[in-house]
């Protein structure tokens, strides 16, 4: 998916200001995993039509939580590996999508 990513600045009488910023692809995502598919970092998956990489996997509830655990992944597509390493992105800004772990394909568990 292809967009235009818009700024928003709120000035100090109550305007906005909108800049209009550059062509980029909005790919890179949290996704959230309920249960473990047994994928890892470095994991190629399918989700929706789409292929993802999972730049970065956190385990959430082992010990206390939900009944299952989950994995909450970094993913994009492959041209992004570079903006993730260098932390080319603000994680709090990232769209974030909430899967069952049977709702996806593995392609590749790990790297």
């Amino acid at each position: 998916m292809i967009g235009i990513s818009l700024v928003y600045r709120c000035l100090s009488d109550g305007s906005e200001v909108i800049k209009e910023g550059s062509v980029e692809p909005l790919c890179m995502q949290k996704l959230i995993i309920r249960g473990d598919p047994g994928i890892r970092k470095g994991a190629v998956i399918e989700y929706d039509g789409e292929e993802f990489v999972c730049f970065g996997i956190n385990r959430q509830g082992d010990w206390h939580g939900p009944d299952r655990p989950q994995l909450w992944c970094t993913v994009g597509s492959e041209d992004e590996r570079e903006d993730y390493e260098r932390r080319n992105y603000i994680p709090m800004h990232l769209d974030v999508t909430a899967v069952d772990a049977e709702e996806i394909s593995v392609l590749k568990a790990k790297a």
